[in-house]
């Protein structure tokens, strides 16, 4: 083990010498010709294709070197052209964006320090990663400072920025402390996120730096729902506060304010891409989608995996802009960078940048390069390609600055990240009791009655709410509550009354589902957008991890979204999203809460019909990602009262309602109460005879299984036995409290599980109960789970499935008779 550190340390350092070293510059390569099954693109007088092959090349011997992806020659003529073509600029306007910079030195020295200071900090890290200081998976920016250079010119504080894991230098620009950076890469306590996010997930409140987010394109949707929150502010008239908290106070007039998004070209091509997009134009979101272009896909070369490498123009078919621009060149990413980014901030909608660089480190040191020309092209890129050399050749050239003005801006830099790692090296770790106390902004035993509602809510609905529709909302809610009254109301129209007291109680409440307009499929979002309109009551696009991904960025920035989902197992689609909700408050040291909450029908009935791709157990797949808090409710009280409490909840929340019941289970309500998340309900409870002589059982279901079980109880009690009915309402965090009572009396559990044998939620409960209350057992738990077997369509298959009544009968039957 000794060796193979010591061995790893010596690689680390000859590739960190050759990595960061100052190699004498070579002849710059001309312009070459390619060869692609593409049409050509002509760029400022030179011809660019994204393919490998180079055909002519005029070289140096010196520069004899031909990389996979060769350099493009663009110069400002170029960048101008592009933006009067693409964005309608003037010429006096593109003339005036190259004078505001050219002309200015101290914007200028500005640039270069903020390139400085992210090259000299990537070295930092390198180094503290050799000694164990940085640990897990890290991914340096050497090469591409020109990007974080144009942030720091042109990008305010109070814009969103979503990034992704190669997100040190992006926090840097955005005014996020080098020292609190430092410390979270360091674990510690006085980092960015107490130590709990890490290299990949750099957050920071107060500068609206919002991820590092470590899976690929994830990030694009929650950009998204940041832009989209931007432009709630301005239709409700509200903004943030000092502690960055929503208060009755317009943004100003000229709120010019925009959500900026990091990706990498690679993670361009994910289907993400196409639909914010979309998104974006449909919406006009003040978005920019920024384009960092450096060839490869983690280390593959991306032309091998992608026929289109042109990112800059996949707007096109949405109406987006597009601007290409050389990364070499930071003063033109500065000039073309802040002209796209004033395109947005001016109404005209989303815009995106691609910026054609190299990457000089490969994907992560933890990472092998076993790609063809990776190693050979970094060692080209740093002597040939280095957007900071390149700034300094220009700029003493032209008599700008002299060798010593930046000498001593270098070691003013250095001294800077010196002091970042010191702070970092001397602050302590975090205590192990802050992993808990990050589990759930609110605490499992809130009691959501006692929620404040903001004071500003008959304000804003005032002038938000024409009185048409006030009035035609508040006629469907006395309707419902009417029905409720007289025990009529239905599961999905519970639901609806409770989203529309809470969307009129708090109006940061949004809400986005499929067929919305029309009310879905069993009336959760009736009327929402009706009365609400269409930037609080959104109709999505066929993809839910698009809108549960845009929920989430509105999450993050203020506002409380409801995501109504038409069948829960089309939740799948956003488990990635779904995931990234359920860590962000922990993985951001508690910075950011996440106030979302997914509700729909799902689960899987008897006699059900609908075939495995509708039956599946999405309950099951979610109780295993932290920080969600999971519920079911199989009548319309429990489905009202435990809605309410998850939109008053500050994290995710996911409410399981039986799909088979949603119209049929009918029922009243307790108006205007909010329910526990952290209780289930016993609904039967054994006589104290049937106790006392050993036959009874404690009976564990939810959903379609509550109605089995309340059938049942009539044909268990024939036999001469009884049960405790214990509704699991609450599956994540786990009411052991009210199981414990219960089997105190009956010594025997039984769970009517739906979902499956293998990872089902009856397996986790089946453990919990045995590890906990092993000596209050008579007998093992007995498990009435569905197969592992896909569920069938027909129903003399899905019976050997898919558990029922019948089988619980006759699974009481055996524990109280000793069969099992």
């Amino acid at each position: 083990m000794y060796f193979y550190r010591s061995a790893l340390a010596a690689a680390l350092c000859v590739a960190s010498a050759s990595a960061f070293s100052v190699a004498p510059r070579a002849s710059r390569i001309l312009a070459p010709t390619f060869v692609t099954n593409q049409s050509e693109k002509i760029v400022n007088n030179a011809v660019r294709k994204m393919t490998a092959t180079v055909t002519e090349t005029e070289q140096t011997e010196e520069a004899a070197f031909s990389p996979m992806r060769p350099p493009i020659t663009l110069g400002w003529d170029n960048v101008s052209s592009q933006l009067m073509d693409t964005f309608g600029y003037s010429a006096e306007e593109v003339a005036a964006y190259n004078t505001d910079l050219e002309d200015n030195k101290e914007a200028l020295t500005k640039l270069y320090k903020s390139m400085n200071l992210c090259r000299a900090f990537e070295n930092a890290c390198n180094q503290a990663y050799m000694q164990g200081k940085i640990r897990g998976f890290m991914h340096l920016d050497n090469g591409q400072e020109s990007i974080p250079g144009l942030v720091d010119y042109a990008i305010k504080n109070g814009d969103k920025k979503y990034s992704y894991y190669r997100e040190h230098t992006h926090a840097l620009a955005s005014g996020v402390d080098p020292g609190a950076i430092m410390a979270e890469l360091f674990m510690k306590q006085t980092g960015t996120c107490q130590g709990a996010g890490g290299s990949m997930h750099i957050f920071d409140k107060d500068t609206y730096f919002q991820g590092g987010w470590a899976l690929v394109a994830e990030q694009l949707p929650y950009a998204a729902g940041a832009a989209k929150s931007i432009l709630l502010d301005r239709i409700l008239g509200i903004s943030d506060d000092a502690n960055i908290e929503k208060q009755n106070v317009a943004p100003p007039e000229d709120d010019d304010r925009i959500s900026v998004v990091f990706v990498g070209e690679g993670g361009s091509q994910n289907g993400r891409m196409a639909e914010i997009l979309n998104a974006a134009a449909k919406d006009n979101l003040p978005l920019l989608i920024l384009t960092i272009d450096n060839g490869r896909a983690i280390n593959t070369f991306t032309p091998d995996v992608a026929q289109n490498s042109d990112v800059y123009k996949m707007g096109e078919f949405y109406g987006v802009p597009g601007l290409l621009v050389n990364g070499l060149n930071a003063d033109d990413v500065a000039k073309g960078g802040k002209a796209v980014i004033d395109y947005i901030r001016s109404g005209k909608g989303p815009a995106q940048l691609q910026v054609h660089t190299y990457r000089f480190n490969g994907h992560s040191p933890a990472d092998p390069e076993h790609e063809r020309g990776r190693k050979e092209e970094k060692s080209w890129a740093r002597a040939d390609q280095d957007p900071i050399k390149e700034f300094e050749a220009k700029y003493i050239a032209k008599g700008t600055f002299t060798e010593d003005e930046l000498k001593a801006i270098r070691k003013e830099i250095l001294a800077d990240v010196k002091l970042a790692v010191k702070f970092a090296d001397e602050s302590p770790m975090p205590p192990m009791e802050l992993a808990k106390e990050l589990e759930y902004p609110d605490k499992a035993d809130t009691d959501y009655n006692q929620k404040v509602a903001p004071a500003f809510a008959d304000e804003v609905n005032a002038r938000t709410i024409s009185a048409e529709q006030m009035e035609n909302v508040q006629a469907h809610i006395a309707s419902l509550r009417e029905k409720a009254m007289a025990g009529e109301i239905s599961i999905g129209d519970a639901i609806n009354l409770a989203i529309h007291e809470e969307m009129l109680r708090d109006p940061t409440t949004t809400i986005h589902a499929e067929d919305l307009q029309a009310g879905s499929s069993y009336d959760i979002p009736k009327l929402t957008q009706q009365t609400y309109g269409q930037s609080r009551a959104a109709d999505e696009i066929i993809d839910e991890g698009h809108f549960i991904g845009k929920a989430l960025g509105e999450a993050m920035n203020g506002y409380r979204p409801i995501v109504e989902l038409m069948n829960t197992n089309f939740g799948i689609y956003g488990m990635a999203e779904i995931s990234s909700a359920g860590n962000t408050y922990a993985t951001t040291g508690g910075q950011f809460d996440m106030p979302m909450t997914i509700i729909g029908a799902g689960g899987t009935a008897p006699n059900q019909a609908l075939g495995a791709e509708h039956s599946q157990p999405l309950h099951a797949y979610v109780m295993g990602i932290p920080g969600l808090k999971i519920c079911t409710a199989a009548s319309p009280d429990a489905a009202y009262g435990i809605t309410k409490s998850m939109i008053r909840d500050n994290g995710p929340c996911f409410l399981f309602a039986p799909v088979k019941t949603m119209k049929e289970s009918k029922g009243k309500l307790d108006l205007g109460k909010c329910m526990p998340l952290n209780k289930s309900v016993l609904l039967h409870e054994a006589s104290d005879e049937s106790t006392k002589s050993g036959n009874a059982v404690t009976v564990l279901t939810y959903l379609h299984g509550v109605k089995e079980a309340l059938m049942s109880i009539d044909a268990i009690k024939e036999e001469g036995f009884d049960i405790d009915l214990i509704e699991l309402r609450t599956l994540k965090p786990l009411d052991m409290e009210t199981i414990m009572t219960s089997l105190v009396r009956t010594n025997k559990v039984c769970i009517l599980d739906e979902s499956t044998k293998t990872g089902g939620v009856g397996a986790s409960i089946s453990a919990r109960v045995s590890e906990e209350m092993f000596d209050l057992l008579d007998a093992p738990v007995k498990r009435l789970c569905m197969d592992d077997a896909p569920v069938p369509y027909a129903s003399t298959m899905e019976k050997g499935v898919v558990k029922r009544g019948s089988d619980l009968i006759e699974g009481v039957f055996d524990m109280c008779t000793g069969k099992w």
